[in-house]
């Protein structure tokens, strides 16, 4: 909070000729206070401001600068003394700031014009940051009242002391001579109130303008009466009252180009972004609120500049300001100039990286477009309509708007009625512009998130259901021009989109966050929305999918129509003949199709509707039932047929299509239906034993036999209750054991789609049985639980190596470019395909299905196949971490492991270990990687990191041969592989792994040649700083040689448990002169990243002397000072953090390092 001025006592004495610091006026505290928490109205404080002024101007005027020091949040004490040399002017306008080193006091001294004003305050302050730029309700509340109080002010003064020629220079002189201020606090806060001040300045000149232009009038009007007489007391009166008003506006004037002149323009490119958003907000206020002396070229072009700022909060003010400008239609006819120089830097703003910025920008496009003519051309419009596509949804709301009226609404749309449109003639136009845009912007699979985009401004035109089906059911005979099949096929999608959007009442997946909370309001509008969409598809749903039977694509979509209905509807007796007709219609798309999206919607379809909560469960449970028999009797007929040929051997392309086509409806009825009665089981187990055995099976027969025969199993799986006998369970047992081994006997099956289809469905099925319920059947559980071989997972983890990461052989051809697209494609689904077989796996891995450890061969291909499967392995490490960290750790150490031995065994054994190789760089990569995945949260993952150090140095010195490992260990280049995890460690545990490298390093080492290199590198790794270096050594003992002269002086100098005197002479000659730089810096203001470079500077001199570095003065409640520029803006910097916040008494969990 803003602390109250310090007393006269505590602070240096000064002296005064007018005013003194005894009459510091106790309103100063008033005023602050009323401003800080809004217990007194802002104008009864200025009326009581104003009396005193009136009473003793000198008095009041220093309670006010008060006010606005102390609204700097400045602990300090102003006082004044009377300006009286006048050859001495230009010297005391320039600011002068000063530090006392003896007392910590910082003194600011500037001209006020008429006073000389010195502000004094403490620099060593617990206050780190000002009332502007702190957060909470209670700061807001300041900086709103702060304003207001401005406002009022002037407001207050207008037709009294504001032209006394003594106010409002004064404050003018104050709030631009702390603008000028190397102090941000002072900064800031003057110029947001110059900006008020100038705001409120323009008020009063509006005014005046009024009544000036009121006094002109009445003066003519009064002229014109008295004409012919000589004098008149009114006319004289009113002649003076018009001069009065022009004096006053000239003063108005002169006030406001101080202050645009003398904060403006030097504000608007300060380094901080909050000054310059203030500044660019508030010219856009000025030039909305008084166009005939703001609204040109001279003030646009400020706004005009900032648009470039790097800062998204600058680019956003000026978005609004330009806003309120293009609103008006009366002001755009002004802005040519402006338009023509900025338009396309304000067309590609709606790309900006801040949402709010391109959300802005796209309302701001809106705007333009609709008051300033053609000034967006064609290839404009058609780049921001291709925003409604995009993922964040509030822009493409916004360009949904920009869409909308410009292209598919126009005026006069519902009065104008086309030839043969009928009642729907300006409905069916606009449709026909949209699915026109749609099919001309290629992009097919995003037609949710075009309905989506324009459902907040043209969603009375998108629920009109009645019209689209109506364009959908016209015929060409019946007159006006008919739809195409793309057409129609895009119309279909888009009945399909705005039916989901109405049923639901939240964005597409993948738009916005999680489904909102809908209100009461916009849940009654959603049953309402719901019961019209079922009242009008109960009716015509049955006419669309009779017209469309044939077509797979649009019949799929249609039946997705009815799991959005309002299913209470149908216990209207009227309404039952519209659900036979659509039972009917749906039992003859399944009899025409073998599509599976179209099979699987139907039967989806006979899902909803055989909800048995409802009236007609029984009506649609007896067509349901009547259709499968049907399906059933097909199959069964094929069957037979098949069988009935010599040994089961089917060589008739149609016999393979029709058994293809039949299984295909069998298994999407049985994957939402449960079929078990039919006794699908058995069919399909001989279809798949006949193929084991004799490898002569269709693939188009196999596939959905394998399917069905899935679908059966867990059918039966989810049956079992608590009272399911031991017969059924072991019954069940064996099938699920054939099962298991039909689908790893396809593993190696000759056609790659059946292989897959096995593996992805064994992966499913392992993960179901090893987590099954089985409704607390414990029994049950125990029987049907199975868990895979050691030998199963060697086969699912070879399968992974050879049809995931195994490159395929790419032959080199000439083809043309519909070929090379038609080969991208196919490229793109089988990297889909392959990332779904790496996924089922990494789920097995993930819920401890398979072993964790076979985690290592898919964590070796992380950095190869980075850009394709990346995400699959980074988000499996993550998971196995969360299971279980430490053999998650020690899975990673594996992988490492295991590639260190291939690339040495690859190598030529009489050679050392090539640390340039591409194979040994790539392990460190990998290394690196896996130290990334740590994150910063160094206490967290401190024993997962210490477990790698641990396997690490065992490993590297595994094998050494020789008394006390003198010789060469094989693996010891590994060090250099878990160093890449040295920076991992906290300072403590630093000590603890360097302690545990010692007990396999013999003193002194036999030779020191580059074979021992990793040794060193990783005990630098170790020792990464001097400091930490010192602190080892003195408790770890002497430092083993190292090969390196910096490690043999430090040995030496501790050897005595004391610095050599040279150390400390030097220390002597360096100390005072830093100390002497961080008191400069500190009275200067610099910024607290050039102290810290000072005392890093220091440790690398004298890391004994000093470990931690100088303390500093002002380290609490440094003010925050920048190097204030004209010219260009300061980019933003960071400080460094520590992370190392463990004390050195803590240790790693004794299972780690067993010391």
């Amino acid at each position: 909070m803003i602390a109250e001025p310090n007393t006269a006592s505590n602070l240096p004495s000064q002296k005064e000729s007018a005013v003194h610091d005894e009459t510091a006026p106790e309103s100063a505290v008033q005023n602050g206070s009323s401003v800080r928490n809004g217990n007194l109205k802002t104008p009864s404080v200025v009326d009581d401001w104003v009396q005193a002024y009136k009473q003793d101007r000198n008095v009041a005027l220093l309670d006010l600068i008060n006010f606005f020091i102390q609204c700097s949040g400045c602990q300090g004490m102003v006082t004044a003394e009377m300006f009286q040399s006048l050859h001495k002017k230009d010297v005391m306008r320039k600011m002068t700031e000063t530090f006392d080193e003896e007392t910590g006091l910082q003194y600011k001294k500037f001209m006020a014009y008429p006073w000389i004003l010195t502000v004094t305050w403490p620099v060593d302050t617990d206050n780190k940051d000002y009332p502007l730029i702190r957060t909470g309700p209670y700061w807001k509340k300041f900086k709103a009242n702060f304003c207001e109080f401005i406002a009022v002010l002037v407001q207050q003064c207008q037709c009294s002391i504001l032209y006394d020629s003594y106010l409002m220079d004064t404050i003018i002189s104050l709030l631009t001579g702390l603008a000028d201020s190397v102090v941000r606090a002072f900064r800031h806060t003057s110029t947001l109130a110059a900006m008020k001040l100038l705001t409120a300045v323009v008020s009063v000149h509006l005014n005046l303008d009024v009544n000036k232009h009121n006094a002109e009038r009445l003066y003519e009007v009064e002229k014109k009466r008295i004409s012919g007489k000589r004098t008149n007391y009114r006319l004289d009166q009113l002649e003076r009252k018009r001069e009065e008003y022009e004096r006053k506006l000239l003063e108005i004037q002169n006030m406001m180009n101080a202050i645009f002149k003398g904060t403006f323009l030097n504000r608007y490119r300060d380094v901080i972004p909050e000054i310059r958003a203030t500044c660019i907000e508030e010219i856009g206020s000025w030039i909305k609120t008084y166009p005939d002396g703001f609204l040109n070229d001279s003030y646009l072009k400020y706004i005009g500049w900032m648009l470039y700022d790097k800062q998204a909060e600058v680019r956003l003010k000026c978005l609004l300001g330009l806003q309120g400008i293009y609103s008006r239609k009366e002001l755009v006819s002004r802005m040519d100039l402006f338009t023509s120089r900025f338009k396309d830097r304000i067309v590609s703003m709606p790309l900006d990286k801040d949402h709010e910025v391109a959300v802005q920008a796209m309302k701001l496009l809106m705007l333009m477009s609709q008051n300033c003519g053609d000034v967006l051309s064609t290839e404009d419009c058609e780049t921001l309509y291709q925003f409604v596509y995009t993922t964040h949804r509030p822009l493409a709301v916004a360009a949904g708007e920009f869409l909308y009226k410009r292209l598919l609404s126009h005026e006069g749309d519902e009065e104008v009625q086309p030839e043969g449109g009928g009642k729907f003639g300006a409905s069916t136009d606009r449709l026909k512009r949209l699915i026109s845009f749609f099919l001309e912007s290629e992009l097919h699979k995003h037609v949710a998130y075009l309905i989506d985009s324009l459902w907040d401004w043209a969603g009375k035109f998108l629920k009109d259901w009645e019209c689209m089906t109506t364009l959908l059911l016209k015929n060409a005979e019946e007159g006006g021009e008919a739809l195409s099949d793309a057409h129609e096929s895009v119309l279909i999608e888009i009945i399909l989109a705005t039916v989901r959007e109405a049923a639901e009442g939240h964005p597409p997946v993948g738009r916005g966050a999680a489904k909102k909370i809908l209100s009461v309001k916009e849940k009654k509008i959603q049953l309402e929305d719901c019961t019209k969409i079922t009242e009008h598809f109960i009716m015509v749903l049955p006419q669309l999918l009779a017209k469309y039977s044939t077509d797979a694509q649009k019949v799929a979509n249609l039946l997705q129509i009815p799991q959005y209905y309002d299913l209470d509807v149908y216990r209207m007796g009227h309404l039952r003949k519209h659900l036979d007709a659509l039972l009917r219609e749906v039992k003859d798309i399944v009899a025409k199709h073998s599509d599976m999206s179209v099979l699987e919607a139907s039967s989806r379809t006979y899902y909803i509707l055989c909800s048995e909560e409802i009236a007609i469960y029984s009506q649609v449970d007896r067509a349901r039932t009547q259709l499968i028999d049907e399906l059933m009797g097909q199959l069964n007929q094929l069957l037979d047929g098949f069988w009935q040929k010599e040994e089961g051997f089917c060589t008739d392309a149609g016999e393979v299509s029709q058994m293809h086509s039949a299984l295909r409806r069998v298994a999407a009825f049985h994957n939402a239906h449960d079929l078990t009665k039919w006794n699908l089981y058995d069919k399909t187990l001989r279809l798949l034993v006949f193929e084991m055995e004799h490898g002569s099976l269709p693939v188009l027969m196999t596939l959905p036999a394998l399917q069905c025969m899935y679908f059966s199993l867990l059918w039966q799986l989810a049956a079992v209750s608590e009272n399911s006998p031991k017969e059924t369970l072991f019954t069940l047992r064996r099938e699920l054991r054939c099962f298991s081994r039909i689908c790893v006997c396809f593993l190696h099956h000759k056609e790659k789609d059946v292989r897959e289809k096995a593996f992805m469905i064994l992966c499913d099925w392992l993960l179901i049985l090893s987590h099954q319920d089985s409704n607390n059947n414990e029994e049950a559980v125990g029987l049907l639980d199975y868990l895979p071989s050691a030998s199963l997972q060697e086969k699912l983890l070879l399968f992974i190596q050879e049809h995931v990461f195994m490159e395929e052989e790419e032959e080199s051809k000439d083809l043309t470019e519909e070929e090379e697209r038609k080969d991208e494609s196919g490229k793109l689904d089988d990297l889909h395909k392959k990332r779904s077989l790496l996924a089922a796996y990494c789920k097995l891995i993930v819920y401890n299905v398979v072993e964790m450890s076979a985690a290592a061969e898919i964590y070796k291909y992380y950095v190869k196949t980075y850009n394709d499967f990346g995400d699959i392995i980074k988000e499996t490490l993550s998971k196995t971490r969360h299971n279980n960290k430490i053999q998650s750790t020690k899975t990673l150490i594996l992988c490492l492991q295991q590639l260190f031995q291939t690339h040495a065994e690859s190598q030529d054994s009489s050679s050392s270990v090539d640390f340039y190789s591409a194979s040994f760089t790539n392990m460190k990569e990998l290394a690196r990687r896996f130290s990334l995945t740590f994150g910063w949260d160094q206490v967290k993952s401190r024993e997962s990191v210490a477990m790698i150090h641990k396997e690490g140095i065992e490993f590297a010195f595994q094998g050494a041969t020789g008394v006390g490992g003198k010789c060469l260990p094989p693996n010891l280049s590994f060090l250099l592989i878990i160093s890449e995890f040295s920076n991992k460690l906290l300072k403590p545990d630093k000590r603890l792994v360097y302690a545990y490298l010692q007990r396999y390093i013999a003193e002194p080492l036999p030779c020191r040649g580059d074979e021992w290199q990793p040794l060193i590198w990783y005990r630098n790794s170790l020792l990464a700083n001097e400091d930490e270096e010192s602190s080892v050594l003195s408790s770890s003992g002497e430092l083993s040689p190292m090969g390196t002269s910096k490690m043999s002086s430090f040995k030496r100098k501790l050897s005595n448990g004391s610095l050599p005197v040279t150390s400390q002479t030097e220390a002597e000659d360096k100390a005072p002169d830093l100390q002497c730089s961080s008191q400069l810096a500190s009275a200067a203001g610099k910024r607290r990243k050039r102290l810290k470079s000072r005392e890093m500077h220091l440790q690398e001199h004298l890391p004994f002397l000093c470990p931690g570095g100088l303390p500093r003065r002002c380290c609490k409640g440094e003010i925050k000072t920048e190097d204030v520029s004209k010219k260009g803006q300061a980019e933003d910097t960071t400080e460094d953090v520590d992370v190392d916040v463990v004390s050195a008494d803590q240790v790693i969990p004794a299972r780690v390092f067993q010391l």
